[in-house]
């Protein structure tokens, strides 16, 4: 998977990545995911062009939860929340345009909300890139 843009292993659920590309989809749906979350924006130059039909003809559920990347908010990190409390134990892929918005939620996540594994996505996190400005303050940390 290393082709794939910031590609992550969270735990045997759950794998992240950047954007992908069509044919790297393949790669993604080979490993059984059921859903795919998308924090991207559509209208983004990386973006891939009418992903939500790629992957709902495929049989996997698509979630589109964008978020600002100038402007993470409590609420956005309230919705990625509920979405992975209903999707606990499901297989899953979490992306955005380079990873760094999913890696942020969550670290935020294991930290906040479930109160283990907050070391190994905070070092994911800072193996992607470390968090400034907005994104520095929406984790608190």
């Amino acid at each position: 998977m290393k082709e794939i843009f910031n590609w992550h292993r969270v735990n045997e659920n759950i794998t992240t990545s950047g954007q992908f590309t069509e044919e790297q989809f393949a790669q993604i749906a080979n490993l059984g995911v059921t859903h795919i979350v998308n924090m991207g924006l559509h209208d983004h130059k990386y973006a891939l062009p009418d992903e939500k039909n790629l992957v709902t003809t495929n049989g996997i559920e698509y979630i589109y939860q964008p978020v600002d990347f100038n402007n993470p908010t409590d609420d956005d990190f309230a919705t990625f929340c509920e979405v992975m409390e209903r999707l606990d134990g499901e297989t899953i892929h979490i992306h955005c345009i380079a990873n760094y918005r999913v890696s942020a939620f969550l670290y935020r996540y294991y930290r906040d909300v479930k109160g283990e594994g907050a070391q190994k996505a905070r070092d994911e996190m800072l193996s992607i890139w470390k968090p400034e400005g907005v994104w520095a303050d929406f984790i608190a940390d």
